[in-house]
Parts: C-alpha cells; sequence; structure tokens
C-alpha cells in the first residue's frame, strides 16, 4: 500500500511500513527501540523516517536530545499515521486493529475513586485492546506530545488542538504537615492557609494563587514540579497545599493530612483528547468512564467528598 507518489529517494512512494517506522518511533521515544520492536536494525529505522520526512516535507522527530520528541508536526501526523495503518490492518485482518494499547495519561490521581472500576471493566469488556495508564508530569499529561491518545486532566484547559469532557467534579482538599497545627482542625478554609507559603506544582498541578481571593493570597509561595515533590515540601513544612478529593485516596503520605477546604470551588475532571480521528477505541473509552462515574455515584456515600455536583 502507497499514499501517494514520494518525492524522496529515488522518488518512491511512501509505504506503510514508513508509517509503522514512524510510529514505532514515536511510541518508543528512540530509535534503538523502534527498531527492536519491529525487528529490523537501527539505520533502517532511520533511513526510513527520514524519507517519510523528505517526502512530507517537514521535521516529524525532534533529534536534539537522547529521548527523541515529536515536533508539532510529527503529533498531529501521529494520529493520521495511525488511522491510516489501523485501516490498512483492519482491511486485512479485522482483528488486528483491536490489539493497539488505548495510552492514557494523567499527572496525578488518574480516574481518582474511579481508576480501579474503569480499569477492571475495560479489561473484562475490551480484552483485546490493553488500556495503559501512564503519568506523564505535564499539564496536558503528554496529550499535546503525542504520547498518548487521550488523557485524564483536573483543572480548566484551554490548550488549542483539545476536545474535552467533564466526567465528574470532585472536592478540593488542603494538604498540611501531619505534625503541624493546621492538622488538628476538623476543616480548613483558603484564608487559613494564607498565614504560610502555599507549595504549588506549577508544571501539572492544577493550583494557583488565582484560587484565593485577592485580599487572602499567601504571601509566600514554594513552587515544586511534580506530585511526589509536592507532598514532600508539605511534609517537610515547607508550605501547605491544595488539591482533589482524590489525590488523598490516591496519595496518601505519612507526613501529610488531608482536610476538607470549605469555601473552595469544585475542581473538574476531564477525559481529553486531541481533534481528529484519534484511536478506534476512543469513544468506548468516554463511554465506559461516563457509565462508571453514574454507577459509583449511585452507589457510594454522599458525605465521601470523592465529588460534588
Amino acid at each position: 500500500m502507497s499514499t501517494g507518489q514520494g518525492t524522496g529517494s529515488g522518488g518512491r512512494a511512501v509505504e506503510v511500513r514508513h508509517l509503522r517506522a514512524f510510529l514505532a518511533v514515536a511510541d518508543a521515544g528512540s530509535v534503538t527501540r523502534a527498531a527492536a520492536r519491529l525487528r529490523v536494525t537501527q539505520p533502517v529505522v532511520s533511513r526510513t523516517l527520514a524519507a517519510l520526512e523528505r517526502h512530507l516535507g517537514v521535521r516529524l522527530v525532534d533529534r536534539s536530545t537522547h529521548h527523541l520528541a515529536l515536533t508539532p508536526e510529527g503529533v498531529a501526523f501521529r494520529d493520521r499515521a495511525a488511522a491510516a495503518v489501523g485501516a490498512f490492518d483492519e482491511a486485512l485482518d479485522p482483528g488486528r486493529l483491536h490489539a493497539r494499547p488505548l495510552r492514557v495519561g494523567h499527572a496525578w490521581s488518574a480516574f481518582g475513586p474511579y481508576t480501579t472500576p474503569l480499569l477492571r471493566t475495560w479489561q473484562q469488556r475490551h480484552p483485546g485492546t490493553p488500556l495503559e495508564l501512564l503519568r506523564i508530569d505535564d499539564r496536558t499529561a503528554g496529550l499535546t506530545r503525542g504520547e498518548v491518545d487521550a488523557a485524564l486532566l483536573r483543572g480548566p484547559v484551554d490548550t488549542p488542538g483539545l476536545v474535552t469532557e467533564v466526567l465528574f467534579t470532585e472536592a478540593r482538599v488542603a494538604a498540611v504537615a501531619a505534625d503541624g497545627p493546621l492538622a488538628a482542625r476538623a476543616s480548613l478554609s483558603l484564608a487559613d492557609l494564607a498565614g504560610d507559603a502555599v507549595v504549588l506544582n506549577t508544571v501539572s498541578g492544577a493550583t494557583t494563587l488565582a484560587l484565593w481571593p485577592p485580599h487572602t493570597r499567601p504571601a509566600a509561595t514554594v513552587t515544586v514540579a511534580n506530585t511526589d515533590d509536592w507532598l514532600t515540601a508539605i511534609a517537610a513544612g515547607r508550605g501547605a497545599g491544595v488539591s482533589g478529593a482524590s489525590t488523598a485516596q490516591m496519595h496518601p503520605h505519612a507526613g501529610v493530612a488531608y482536610l476538607p477546604l470549605d469555601d473552595a470551588p469544585a475542581l473538574p475532571v476531564l477525559l481529553a483528547r486531541r481533534e481528529g480521528p484519534g484511536h478506534p477505541a476512543l469513544p468506548r473509552l468516554a463511554a465506559l468512564a461516563r457509565e462508571i462515574v453514574a454507577r459509583e455515584q449511585r452507589t457510594r456515600p454522599r458525605d465521601s467528598g470523592a465529588e460534588r455536583e
């Protein structure tokens, strides 16, 4: 199968093998691992990828770092290449398409209390399509970089080229040092946290100083780049933090106490994907996520703080 007349080496048309090589590099993050996956040599993968880029007239992969990353053009092309290869495989072998893993990114807390029900139900209903949950520390959990097919995100997301759906909302909680004076309180307000520093995850977190009214904003901040460092800073007494209720469930820490935050707005939990066709299983993922939330909310105690309408 060819995708059109080529302008690369020898004027040959681009073939499915070119797309497979590009997708393997995109998935593996290196030519070495892509070659192993395709069972060819590294030079073959490099030449094939270069031929595809010459044909398209754009650079698809940034080779400036040890871990290869897709360029913006590569991210946009990835879904089209996957759709083309998927259509080809489906035509020849209807069962092959469903074997491609569906990769879902998250920066922290995944699907909250619904994570295990989602994974278990997906495995039962779609055993031929592996669902891979990947933690990636950036604001879109690898979605805009093309590392995942979809992402579970928290807070408003205004990144161009993404389609989002709110699956549920969850209450916010305060995270304070377990041996500090605030840990003995039954609940806290945003003003209670303003007297000391606040720890902010500026890479993948959903909390900013804009959460506080202008007249009660914290006087100091401590910035970190991921949830692990956020927890460590709070446990060390460097400041307090604010997150969604799922964080208390998914990231318990001996040095951190989670308390209800009475006056903070609920945090939306989103399912996000890139515009375009994407992975063929995405509609099934969205439908199952909605089903799991509706089912679990009917059976979970309403005072658990896991969600708030």
